[in-house]
């Protein structure tokens, strides 16, 4: 299943973050990790994704801003984030 969403990114040392994800995951330990915020409505906990220009990636957190058909990617470094700014992008839910 394919769904377009609206994109941003972040990290795991923005103001207020505690780098550890909804599932455990911990991002500042796994820095590089591919890991997505999600609305658990839309796409599941846990559920495995490729995301148009990020790649594979695991729905791994979920955020107070992520309603809906949005998303937010995780990226190592605030300049990461940045340039990726707000994107509409596709994604797809492997399994």
């Amino acid at each position: 299943r394919t769904l377009t969403v609206e994109s941003t990114a972040y990290t795991a040392y923005c103001n207020g973050c505690s780098g550890i994800t909804a599932t455990g995951i911990d991002l500042r330990s796994n820095p590089n990790a591919k890991v997505i915020a999600v609305d658990p409505n839309v796409i599941p906990l846990g559920s495995k994704v490729y995301v148009e220009g990020y790649g594979e990636a695991i729905a791994g957190d979920t955020g107070g801003a992520i309603k809906g058909n949005k998303i937010d990617i995780h990226v190592p470094t605030k300049d990461q984030a940045y340039s990726w700014g707000r994107r509409t992008v596709n994604v797809t839910i492997i399994e």
